[in-house]
């Protein structure tokens, strides 16, 4: 994030493959906006659907992001920051992993852990 360096106010949203490969990254002020370009990006590329795939969020996850993430087949999606509530509600009913606070060594599982391997040190 090499524009948040210089300005600190940058969103940016990452696709990264099952292998845990950075496929796509898109910047913007607002976050929606930054996994709008993501995902928009991905289906320019032929990458729909996402199914294999995980949304990584620098910001907040809202209802909205987790929702657009749905939309786009990804079953994962996490963020450096909190969820709301309806974000984590809508990722329960929708069988999506919600993954918050996103700090190495540390996160927190809102919803579906199954799709998250746990190793331990």
């Amino acid at each position: 994030q090499s524009d948040f360096t210089r300005t600190g106010g940058i969103h940016a949203a990452g696709v990264f493959d099952s292998g845990g490969e950075l496929k796509i990254v898109r910047e913007d002020i607002g976050r929606h906006n930054a996994v709008d370009k993501a995902i928009g990006r991905a289906f320019l590329d032929g990458l729909f659907p996402l199914t294999r795939h995980v949304l990584l969020v620098s910001g907040r996850a809202s209802f909205e992001i987790v929702q657009k993430a749905l939309a786009a087949g990804i079953p994962i999606v996490a963020a450096v920051s909190a969820p709301s509530t309806l974000a984590a509600d809508f990722a329960r009913e929708s069988n999506q992993t919600l993954i918050g606070f996103l700090r190495p060594p540390s996160f927190n599982i809102y919803s579906h852990i199954e799709r998250v391997i746990l190793e331990s040190p």
